[in-house]
């Protein structure tokens, strides 16, 4: 298909990533093309950096591909990734080693206060600014790297900030009315940076000299009255004008924000058109829930980090849980790792057979920025896990005689894709599946559907089909009257359906789990013998005994 071809198609794709891309289409006729298009990104190097800064950047990475596509790639773009970390550290974070000597630094600038891990790096701010950095270079992002420290020390800011200044007052009747009246007393747009403790302070100012540039203030420790200019890094700004400031300064044209912020969205748009800026194109995307359901916070450290997921699962499978549903709170935990690799390799294998309207709307596509690679995955990592919990496996080569045995012709060499999925297996498997399994023993009429079952296995050749194997436990389970379903599709009096209690009874029994795989693929891998052989240890009580 060609680029022209392709752009057409994307007009019309209900793609959400398209649907951003079309804004800054139409944000590009109203303003014409005389600068790159600014993307942004924001990261607070408050706390070590977390899954959800990655997924703002992976998040809007897909808009913009999918914008240079609707323009054909015409229209220039930049992504800046910035770190405001000139921003005082307002309370030490719960997951840092060295705390007590960290409180001494209370107030001062993220780039100033001490690394508490003793990195090279020179300063906390530094510090988790090179691990975002690094992360982001591991997953090959084009982006440019911004701190907030340099922007503001170097004069990048300076235009903007006495900008601010002559608004001043139009920016307060936008602020003061969200707030307290104790923070009303006391708020200004600008944080001086105290020249004698180098904190930056939050207190009022006392006098303001547009013509000079400067700003006025009472020292809170000593009461001297001070006169500091607004530019050079001798104040930053409150974060809502700090955000306009940058919009305004850099002319960002599109950042996305959690629907928490909705409403500093909004009081952050009219400041920078207070100061004369055209505030960003946006989406506001859900938040992600730790497994208590409470927002994840990088200084409580409750959510999963980026090292947790990839200990576990590839990069593209933390992709496809960002590109999934964007606008719905999502739970941010180990158990949501499986089903998103499965799902990855799903929509992959799909998208060769797929039209293309189908292919812009398939993940894989945004994942991969267009060109999503082939890859034959015969066994799903939830059958991997389920093998590993079965046969007991403990390293690489175990499981691969299991799939040797059930695909002689796949090797470690010729899917290594699958060789990193069997490694994944066994380390969340150790981790986070063996601490909670839990047997049970079958009951009287669980034992004879379990008997009845090796015997009905027993009549299959061990080369069957995943298919047959599944028809053979629908027939076992049929013919027990607690699990037949006469409101299945297709049942009827003399054929019943088979409710879903008899596979759950399987997977507790014999897998010590609520849920599992299907149950035909997996025989068909780990073998009909050594399926018989683990339901007799069910029957005998070793499995329930041994948990």
């Amino acid at each position: 298909m060609s680029v022209h071809e392709l752009a057409q198609l994307a007009q019309t794709s209900a793609a959400w990533p398209f649907e951003e891309a079309r804004k800054l289409v139409a944000r590009v006729e109203r303003r014409g093309v005389n600068q790159p298009i600014l993307f942004e990104t924001g990261y607070g190097p408050s706390g070590l950096p977390h899954i959800g800064t990655f997924g703002e950047v992976a998040r809007t990475t897909m808009v913009r591909h999918a914008f240079h596509v609707l323009t054909e790639d015409r229209v220039p773009t930049r992504l800046v990734c910035f770190s405001d970390d000139m921003d005082g550290l307002r309370k030490v974070p719960d997951n840092v080693p060295n705390r007590e000597a960290m409180a001494a630094y209370i107030g001062q600038p993220l780039t100033r206060v001490p690394d508490p891990f003793g990195s090279e790096h020179g300063s906390f701010g530094a510090a988790n600014n090179a691990r975002l950095r690094a992360f982001l270079d591991r997953f090959g992002f084009d982006y440019e790297f911004m701190s907030a420290t340099e922007a503001y020390g170097s004069g990048r800011f300076d235009q903007t900030l006495l900008a601010m200044l002559r608004a001043y007052d139009a920016v307060m009747d936008i602020i003061l009315p969200t707030l307290g009246p104790d923070r009303r007393a006391t708020y200004s747009p600008f944080l001086p940076v105290c020249p004698r403790t180098g904190k930056v302070l939050q207190v009022p100012m006392i006098a303001r000299d547009k013509a000079a540039g400067t700003i006025t203030y009472l020292d809170p420790e000593t009461g001297e009255k001070i006169e500091t200019p607004v530019t050079g890094g001798r104040v930053k700004c409150q974060w809502k004008a700090d955000w306009a400031l940058r919009w305004t300064a850099l002319s960002v044209d599109y950042e996305m924000a959690g629907k928490d912020l909705i409403d500093s969205v909004m009081l952050s748009s009219k400041i920078c058109r207070a100061i004369g800026g055209t505030p960003p194109e946006g989406f506001n995307y859900e938040l992600f829930l730790d497994e208590k359901g409470q927002k994840i916070s990088k200084s409580k450290g409750n959510g999963l980090t980026i090292e947790d997921w990839l200990a576990y699962a590839s990069p593209e499978s933390l992709s496809l849980f960002m590109y999934l549903k964007p606008r719905e709170a999502k739970r941010l935990h180990f158990d949501v790792i499986p089903r998103n690799v499965d799902e990855y390799f799903q929509h992959l294998g799909g998208y060769a057979r797929q039209e293309w309207k189908q292919k812009l709307g398939n993940p894989v596509w945004h994942i991969h920025t267009g060109q999503p690679p082939v890859i034959d995955m015969p066994v799903t990592f939830g059958l991997l896990l389920n093998l590993v919990s079965a046969s007991n496996a403990e390293n690489r080569d175990v499981l691969w005689g299991f799939i040797r045995r059930y695909a002689p012709d796949v090797t470690p060499e010729s899917h290594p894709k699958l060789d990193e999925l069997v490694g994944y297996a066994l380390r969340y498997f150790e981790d986070h599946v063996r601490p909670y399994k839990t047997f049970r023993s079958p009951d009287e009429v669980e034992r004879s559907a379990l008997a009845s079952l090796s015997e009905a296995l027993a009549a299959l050749p061990e080369s069957a089909t995943p298919e047959e194997v599944q028809a053979v436990l629908y027939d076992v389970g049929r013919a027990v009257p607690r699990y037949q379903d006469f409101k299945a599709k297709g049942a009827t009096p003399e054929r019943p359906g088979v409710s879903i209690e008899w596979f759950n009874a399987l997977y507790q029994v014999l897998l010590g789990q609520e849920k599992g795989p299907r149950l035909g693929s997996f025989v068909a891998l780990y073998g009909i013998a050594n399926m018989r052989a683990l339901i007799e240890r069910a029957l005998n009580g070793e499995l329930a005994a041994a948990a």
